[in-house]
């Protein structure tokens, strides 16, 4: 008796830690899942498997988000069969990954990703004779490819709102690790020992901010817990695949609340490690920028409007810049050097902490550059600052520094009347430049002049994040 009430009392961290051996299974009448709300090129794979013998379910998140009422963005099936065995059952499919080998079936744009059950790692002695699963000395998992069996996968599986297995023959939810019931309390929990967890693949505390603001759940207690002192870890993971999972972060259409988040549980600085420094020396004024840069970012995903990283990253990076401009110039650097300095050692310090690619580094110090080039318009150089392929980015990246609180003395006003005006208006808007430079004191005009223009690269890249 006392035996049966002490395991009433186990605690959600307990059974996360022990997933069960044997499913809770619900029928089709205890959820709301259903197999006509399966991609049925999904449906396809599943019974194609199943048909050859072997055990195949649509897995993860897409069952997740179904039970969630949301539109998935993809969906994975899970299966027995190797890759190998995969790509024998379907002729449009190929093997991909060396850290993890899965199966991608085509048809047509929509792909279904195929993982082979995995199980857990073996540790010590033997995994020295192990040639498939390889640890770093912190514990993280190098490699991923261990098969095993659906017990097995469902206990390796990093959270238990991602360990649910849908039958679509059936129509019935495999759950082994509670994660239903965490769907309903809206909490994302680790399966297993939390700290274990992390260490075997940090990334999976980003994971966890993601998710929690993309559901709008809550990390559970116990898996929030070691995230700030595990944090630094993340300074172990390659830089391209911290690239990815910043992307992952803020184009999800919850930038705003995964930024929380982060700062939250300390996983910011290690993404950006100037920004964050910058947040701690200015909090209001980087905070508000970088919000609202992350606001907007939110906005136009919900419009359907594109965004890009350059002007994302531009955003983030921004407020670690003017700082590291005014030291230069104490040592005697020009204005408009010690900003294009500055600019390059910042993106090549975040590059090395996320891999920023080119195509989107340039647009980045495009961005930047217009900052310096937008107040000099002079002359033609208004017009000729219009045709720029950057200036729409540029001019939308100066009214996201008004809103943080940066005085321009009304130069984004005077931009947004300009690109309205007639011809007539502009020259005398020009005009008015000109008196107001000729009645100031000679040591307070305006710089005319500078380095000559140059062009920007043609405007075949991604579109700029601006308002349309």
């Amino acid at each position: 008796m006392l035996k049966k009430l002490f395991q009433s009392f186990r605690s959600p961290l307990r059974r996360a830690q022990h997933p069960r051996s044997t499913p809770e299974v619900l029928g089709n009448n205890q959820h709301s899942l259903h197999r006509s709300g399966i991609s049925r090129n999904a449906v396809l794979v599943v019974d194609r498997l199943q048909k050859a013998g072997y055990q195949a379910y649509v897995v993860g998140g897409c069952v997740r988000d179904l039970l969630l009422n949301l539109r998935p963005k993809d969906f994975d099936v899970a299966t027995n069969a190797t890759p190998e065995q995969v790509r024998a059952e379907f002729r449009n499919a190929r093997v991909i990954g060396r850290r993890f080998k899965l199966a991608h079936v085509q048809f047509g744009r929509e792909i279904i990703e195929v993982a082979t059950f995995r199980a857990n790692h073996p540790q010590g002695e033997e995994e020295e004779d192990s040639n498939q699963a390889s640890r770093n000395e912190s514990g993280r998992i190098l490699r991923d490819n261990v098969y095993g069996s659906l017990e097995d996968d469902a206990q390796r599986r990093d959270f238990t709102i991602n360990a649910l297995y849908y039958d679509p023959t059936t129509e019935r939810i495999l759950d082994y690790a509670h994660g239903v019931h965490d769907i309903r309390n809206r909490l994302v929990r680790l399966i297993g020992i939390p700290e274990q967890r992390y260490q075997e693949d940090p990334v999976r505390m980003l994971r966890a901010a993601r998710f929690a603001a993309k559901l709008d759940f809550e990390i559970e207690k116990h898996s929030a817990a070691p995230i700030r002192r595990l944090a630094p870890m993340l300074r172990e993971i390659p830089s391209a695949r911290l690239f990815d999972e910043v992307l992952k972060l803020f184009l999800g259409g919850k930038a705003e609340r995964t930024f929380e988040l982060l700062v939250e549980y300390d996983l910011f600085a290690p993404l950006f490690p100037a920004s964050a420094a910058a947040l701690e020396r200015n909090p209001e004024y980087t905070g508000r920028l970088i919000r609202q840069a992350l606001i907007n970012t939110d906005e136009r995903i919900r419009q359907g409007k594109p965004v890009t990283p350059a002007f994302l990253f531009a955003a983030l990076l921004w407020p670690a810049l003017p700082a590291r401009a005014a030291q230069l110039q104490e040592r005697g650097m020009p204005p408009i050097p010690a900003m294009q300095e500055a600019a390059h050692v910042l993106i090549m310090e975040q590059v090395q902490r996320t891999a920023i690619p080119k195509r989107f580094s340039i647009p980045i110090r495009e961005i930047w550059d217009m900052q310096e080039r937008l107040p000099r318009r002079n002359g033609k150089r208004a017009d000729l600052l219009l045709e720029n392929p950057r200036f729409r980015a540029g001019y939308d990246f100066l009214l996201l520094r008004e809103s943080a609180g940066e005085k321009t003395d009304g130069l984004g006003d005077w931009w947004t009347d300009y690109q309205d005006a007639s011809d007539s208006q502009r020259r005398n808007m020009i005009r008015e430049l000109n008196t107001k430079d000729e009645q100031q004191p000679s040591g307070q005009r305006r710089r005319r002049g500078g380095s000559r223009r140059r062009r920007g690269p043609r405007s075949d890249g991604a579109p700029d994040n601006s308002g349309e």
